[in-house]
């Protein structure tokens, strides 16, 4: 699915509205240290599958 400049720009304003703006960086932290941990784990379950 590929979005446009308006749509995504229409998810923006309504993520503005639901979380307001103090809100938005601490969701972004909190979401980029999760794929962080998620990245990580796969890493850790790859390894753990090349060592059987």
């Amino acid at each position: 699915m590929n979005f446009g400049f308006t749509e995504v720009l229409i998810i923006a304003v309504i993520i503005i509205l639901l979380f307001g703006g103090k809100k938005i960086p601490q969701l972004a932290r909190s979401l980029g240290s999760s794929i962080k941990s998620f990245k990580k784990g796969l890493k850790d379950a790859e390894e753990n599958n090349d060592q059987n």
